[in-house]
């Protein structure tokens, strides 16, 4: 008994949708590597002019995935740190600190500022963050939180007092600080004020994928389309031969 074989039309269709697929992800690499870029050109002509502005910007919905470079006067409120947990730095796992600060304008809100990095030991036992006391000048680059990922936003109060979250998005975060809500960006301060805070840089996109990585996965998935398409024009010569 002769086994039937996949008519020569269906093992194109079949050949022509694989290949399909595999070019659309391609382009949706290249389009993350474009939009990435373009994030990366704004954040540079933010940084070269570094013209402060108000820190209550923070607060503005309009704004919420724009760069800006703020400054402004005021204090930490009397509340717990946060750490923002699966932060690597130089490929070692740890977490990013913030502490609640209150600007001296009466139209700005309380607002979450990044300290900087610190590292987790084995044990995953969390750093201490010192309190920061005294009315103080802060200047810095305005920008959205890191973002989440696949983890689900969440945030609980840690042995210690502080409070670990997956996101900075997390629907109890304001209640555990005490606030009715948080600005939908933070403050990262700049590197160069060494007195206050850890570890940090001005990088944009910590833990994620760089535009050239990008570039690199929308190649390998056009070569896997070209590849589905040569291996059925060989398949069918072959058939045609014999």
């Amino acid at each position: 008994m002769k086994r039937r074989r996949m008519p020569l039309w269906l093992g194109w269709a079949l050949a022509l949708l694989v290949a399909a697929g595999f070019a659309r992800l391609g382009f949706w690499q290249l389009a993350r590597m474009h939009e990435k870029e373009a994030l990366l050109d704004s954040v540079q002509a933010v940084l070269a002019q570094r013209q402060p502005r108000p820190l209550a910007l923070a607060a503005d919905p309009a704004r919420a995935r724009d760069f800006d470079w703020t400054a402004g006067r005021g204090r930490f409120a009397d509340a717990s740190a946060v750490l923002l947990d699966n932060q690597s730095r130089d490929e070692r796992p740890g977490v990013r600190a913030y502490r609640l600060f209150l600007p001296d304008a009466s139209n700005a809100t309380p607002m979450l500022v990044e300290l900087g990095w610190l590292p987790l030991p084995g044990d995953r036992r969390l750093p201490d963050v010192a309190p920061i006391h005294g009315d103080i000048e802060l200047r810095g680059l305005l920008l959205p939180p890191p973002s989440p990922g696949l983890v689900a936003a969440t945030a609980s109060r840690a042995p210690g007092g502080a409070v670990l979250a997956t996101a900075l998005d997390a629907p109890d975060l304001p209640a555990l600080l005490d606030v009715a809500k948080l600005p939908p960006r933070v403050l990262r301060l700049d590197p160069a004020m060494k007195d206050i805070g850890y570890a940090r840089d001005l990088d944009v996109l910590p833990n994620t994928l760089p535009p050239s990585r990008h570039l690199g996965y929308a190649v390998q998935w056009f070569a896997l389309s070209l590849a589905v398409l040569a291996t059925a024009a060989v398949l069918t010569f072959r058939k045609s031969r014999a």
